[in-house]
């Protein structure tokens, strides 16, 4: 498929779906014309070339594909006997916001699970076949596709209908919206299984995702905020890793590397929001990742800000990872023993118990410390516990480093 085509169905994709949907109600039915609508275009615009209203054409071809099914007589008996089960309540045909924001809130009700937000954000907004994200959260596919189904008869029985929240809901449906699109990055930049490092698929339909989001909300200031961490963030992406995939620690990225061009693009919207609304977690964490994309070089990083940033973000967003980051920058300022003594503070909470990320911290901070043997235990405690093969390599070097056990 040419290279243009691919990024113009993934954009009018909820957008035809979202039309449907307010038309005819049914999620399932409908989510399933567009995608045969996808791949008839798929197939047709790279010879035959984008119709002048590519919007109107996908329109139509889900349509028909709707009438046909419907006037399929067994269709209609399979309609019958499961009256209502995926139908949505549908509004009459008014004026209205964007159907892409109101499908976005839809896929992210707080109704369906985490796991679930994901799928069906991916496959009715991000356009993404149900193989496609099926290999990226590496499940078989119909392990996906059972998911996915589910999410949708949750969403129903949750009743909900194709509208915006009302505004008195709307705040914190719009939090739901970007913690989804916050783990679908993460789950890009440090892939949490599997053999590797990082997903560029993924934080790319991230940041589309995102940017969709702002265009929608520009005065929304976490929106922004999100938008720039994530810029900020995958700019470091070609820096990560070595040819052989073997990680590549923050301080020591090889900077040149780096996406000027996301930086500034990045920073000037982190600048552009901070102050304008009430200050959010994503606009702290994006600040904090522009003082790291700031400083020249590792020894230049302006770690002091750093950690009055994290005081900050752990007074208004208080949480296990923000407590394990700003260890970290603490110990840089104050020695290691002073972000040891913030990371014992995380000793026996459940939340970290899943992760190895805070035996990968205690190792960093206990060879800083000079406690070489303590380190090299801690680095091996954390190979052992993470999934993601790179991490696994990259921490038993660590521990090897240090001498034999």
């Amino acid at each position: 498929m040419p290279s243009d085509i691919e990024p113009l169905l993934r954009e009018l994709a909820p957008q035809v779906l979202g039309t449907l949907i307010r038309r005819h109600g049914q999620f399932d039915a409908c989510e399933d014309a567009v995608q045969e609508a996808l791949l008839a275009a798929a197939q047709q615009w790279p010879d035959e070339g984008v119709p002048d209203s590519p919007r109107s054409w996908l329109t139509a071809v889900a349509n028909r594909r709707l009438v046909d099914e419907w006037r399929s007589e067994s269709a209609r008996r399979r309609r019958e006997e499961s009256a209502g089960t995926l139908e949505l309540a549908v509004p009459a045909e008014t004026q209205h916001e964007d159907d892409t924001l109101t499908l976005l809130f839809l896929c992210c009700h707080p109704a369906l699970s985490i796991p679930s937000q994901l799928a069906l954000t991916l496959r009715a907004v991000g356009g993404l076949t149900t193989g496609e994200i099926a290999s990226a959260f590496l499940v078989p596919e119909t392990t996906m596709g059972q998911r996915i189904s589910r999410a949708k008869k949750s969403i129903k029985s949750a009743g909900a209908t194709f509208a915006l929240p009302p505004e008195s809901e709307r705040a914190e449906r719009l939090r739901v919206v970007l913690h989804v699109l916050y783990l679908l990055f993460n789950e890009g930049y440090a892939t949490s299984s599997g053999p590797m490092a990082q997903r560029s698929d993924l934080t790319g339909e991230a940041i589309r995702l995102a940017r969709m989001l702002v265009r929608l909300l520009p005065d929304e200031g976490e929106v922004g905020g999100l938008l720039a961490l994530m810029l900020l963030t995958d700019a470091r992406r070609d820096a990560r890793t070595e040819p052989d995939g073997s990680l590549v620690p923050l301080a020591e990225q090889r900077r040149h590397l780096w996406d000027a061009a996301q930086i500034a693009e990045g920073i000037q919207l982190i600048t552009r929001t901070l102050g304008r609304t009430p200050t959010g977690p994503y606009q702290l964490q994006a600040a904090i990742a522009a003082v790291h994309d700031e400083a020249p070089n590792a020894a230049d990083t302006d770690w002091p800000q750093i950690v009055a940033l994290y005081n900050v973000l752990e007074q208004i967003a208080p949480s296990p990872v923000v407590t394990l980051n700003r260890a970290v920058a603490v110990a840089m300022v104050n020695g290691p023993r002073a972000g040891l003594a913030i990371l014992g503070t995380l000793e026996g909470d459940d939340r970290m118990s899943q992760t190895h990320r805070v035996d990968a911290v205690r190792g960093h901070l206990l060879e800083l410390a000079g406690d070489l043997t303590a380190a090299r235990e801690s680095y091996q405690l954390a190979a052992r516990r993470t999934a993601s093969l790179p991490e696994q390599r990259y921490l038993a070097l660590q521990a090897a480093r240090l001498g034999p056990s």
